[in-house]
């Protein structure tokens, strides 16, 4: 198996490396095809929806990334990748009974869940870094 910088391991076959994001795809599309309750939310509700969304889409957008081998130009495709799916996944809300497509979820809380996400992976990927070759580390010599 491949790996990359890291020397994580990551398989060559497509349907291996996207597995994990075909199966986020399928939790959202079944969480937001389930019909909503006619009664208002409560505040820890919405709450609870509201952060469902924050959620899902991170981990979306981290699987991509991952299919893409956690390759730092990837980034952006893989946060891209995961508002589209957003954008259609709101759409196919406007056919679900009780249900409606709003862009304020897909512009705040998938996007965001999708851009914290990714910035945190890449954010604790470069502390696992090794250390260059080319730097000099100089000791202090005890007295």
């Amino acid at each position: 198996m491949p790996t990359n910088s890291r020397n994580f391991q990551f398989s060559d076959k497509p349907i291996l490396k996207f597995l994990p994001a075909f199966l986020m795809m399928l939790a959202i599309f079944l969480f937001s095809a389930r019909p909503a309750d006619p009664t208002p939310l409560s505040l820890i509700e919405r709450i609870i929806y509201k952060g469902g969304h924050v959620i899902g889409y991170s981990l979306l957008a981290l699987s991509y990334w991952r299919a893409f081998r956690l390759n730092q130009n990837m980034r952006w495709i893989a946060w891209l990748l995961a508002v589209l799916y957003a954008v259609t996944d709101e759409y196919h809300q406007s056919f679900v009974p009780g249900r409606h497509p709003t862009i304020f979820d897909v512009l705040i809380y998938d996007n965001i869940g999708a851009l914290l996400s990714l910035w945190l992976a890449h954010k604790f990927l470069k502390q696992k870094q090794p250390a260059s070759q080319n730097l000099v580390v100089e000791q202090e010599s005890k007295c």
